[in-house]
């Protein structure tokens, strides 16, 4: 196998990746490669449905209440142009970044390049082999970030998973180069607290600033003990990468957050730091979607986001995963992730404010700034009990004067939803499969996002999917033209 440049990294582990790092496009033409995730990278990848609801998910296929096994349905608006089935990397399917015409899809193994100047017609440029949970994945410029957030023997590319008891353990960001879209090249490592879930951009001129969400510290882990009440804050000089560190912890919950069960029984955990974070760098705003509270941040100064207002639902959300700012910064929507991203959650039983959206408007100014909540969205597509659906990972359409997002649903699909009105929001258009043949197969959408006219949507089992919505109230949207775009690094469209 060829291997890659060496890193101009001084920490120690970076030289043995550059020999791993590579699943180009020029060596998968040679033979298909395989990457086998590490035990405990993975969530599980399929969870035991009960035989009852197996015979109801059949009798609803047959009633023709959902989509049959496997079948794809969308709305009369919405038209599927392609999939593209996953390549060398086998694992799970996460979040999606765009720059040009590329679309950079993150893997539980690594990551995939594709070329999209043609979206009926995408095609792969370069995969990279790179295990660790989750691998959540942005870009700028010449720089491409990846998360990791499972516990690993060091931070190269060809590290095995390893107990987070052992100090020796690692998690963290990796950074990139990506001028050569065929040839990505790992230039730098940091470690952080907990390691990485997710992360968000602020960039800042010469510097990117990197807000890591991380949780679940435990006084086992050396270097994940509680409390952890706060993000790290990582600071990238674009020019020099390979010099990235930590360069703050600010503490977001001083009092400690929402305590969780038993006093807040509907929370799934006590908060111990944040799931997802969103900046709005235009506005100087971030959106926090912290376990068991909603915060809203002043990030005039990047290096220093300060907490201006915080929320909790405690009769409704479980669990505070992602956040959306409308076009002009005035609400927010936050996602629960009910159940984790593996339970059945979009059913009558369940309801339609749990495993939903929640819609806030910010009022007044300056550090008086609040969050007021004024409705839920949730799919109005019920799914069968052995199908994973939750609300998770989307992004503005942005159309002039209306408010309108993207979303997926695991395997709920993707969801076009209009919240101009926050009091009465509703779907306007839809695409999704039907149960998987295996029923205890989790998998479905994990990011769904609106790129220059058309929509792309990464499937954790399925592949790479391209969407394309045709409505008069999203018609204003093809007019807009992006560079970039990290969903969690919301641009300012007006």
């Amino acid at each position: 196998m060829t291997s890659l440049p060496r890193p101009r990294a001084r920490r120690r582990h970076l030289g043995a990746a550059a020999a791993v790092l590579g699943l180009l496009s020029t060596l998968l033409a040679a033979g298909p490669a395989v990457a086998i995730p590490d035990p405990g990278d993975s969530p599980a990848t399929s969870g035991k449905v009960s035989k009852q609801d197996r015979t109801e998910a059949e009798a609803a296929i047959e009633s023709g209440e959902i989509p049959g096994v496997d079948e794809v349905v969308h709305s009369r608006n919405v038209s599927h142009l392609t999939n593209l089935p996953k390549g060398a990397l086998k694992g799970l399917n996460t979040d999606l970044a765009f720059q040009g015409r590329y679309a950079f899809a993150g893997n539980y193994d690594g990551f995939t390049v594709y070329d999209i100047s043609r979206p009926k017609s995408p095609r792969v440029v370069s995969q990279v082999l790179c295990p660790g949970s989750q691998n959540d994945i942005s870009v700028s410029g010449d720089l491409l970030f990846l998360s990791t957030d499972s516990s690993r023997s060091d931070d190269s590319c060809n590290s095995t998973a390893q107990s987070p008891t052992e100090k020796s353990s690692w998690e963290g960001i990796k950074v990139f180069d990506i001028s050569d879209k065929r040839n990505p090249r790992y230039v730098a490592a940091v470690e952080t607290a907990c390691g990485s879930h997710t992360h968000t951009l602020v960039p800042d001129r010469g510097d990117v600033y990197v807000y890591v969400s991380s949780y679940f510290p435990d006084e086992s882990f050396p270097d994940c003990r509680p409390p952890h009440d706060g993000i790290s804050i990582v600071k990238v000089p674009r020019e020099a990468p390979e010099d990235a560190s930590v360069i703050d912890f600010p503490v977001l919950f001083p009092d400690g957050g929402n305590p969780g069960p038993p006093e807040n029984p509907v929370a799934m955990v006590p908060t111990t730091g944040c799931h997802d974070i969103t900046a709005f760098p235009d506005m100087k705003l971030a959106a926090g979607a912290c376990m068991g509270d909603g915060i809203l941040m002043d990030i005039s100064d990047p290096a220093a986001p300060r907490v201006i207002d915080r929320v909790q639902d405690n009769e409704n959300f479980a669990f505070w995963h992602s956040a959306t700012f409308n076009e002009n910064g005035r609400k927010v929507v936050f996602t629960d992730e009910l159940g984790g991203g593996v339970g059945a959650t979009c059913n009558a039983e369940v309801g339609d404010k749990r495993g939903a959206n929640g819609i806030y408007h910010i009022t007044g100014k300056g550090d008086q700034r609040k969050l007021v909540f004024k409705s839920y969205f949730k799919i109005p597509r019920h799914q069968a009990d052995t199908e994973n659906c939750v609300a998770h990972n989307g992004s503005l359409i942005p159309v002039k004067g209306r408010d309108i997002m993207v979303q997926a649903w695991y395997q709920g699909g993707v969801s076009f939803w209009d919240f101009t009105d926050s009091t009465r929001p509703r779907e306007i258009g839809y695409f999704e499969r039907g149960p998987y043949s295996d029923p205890d197969t989790i998998g479905g959408s994990w990011s769904a996002y609106y790129y220059n006219g058309h929509v792309y949507s990464n499937d954790i089992q399925m592949g790479f999917d391209v969407l394309r919505i045709r409505d008069r109230r999203t018609a204003g949207a093809e007019r807009v033209r992006l560079d970039e775009l990290n969903p969690q690094t919301q641009p300012d469209y007006r």
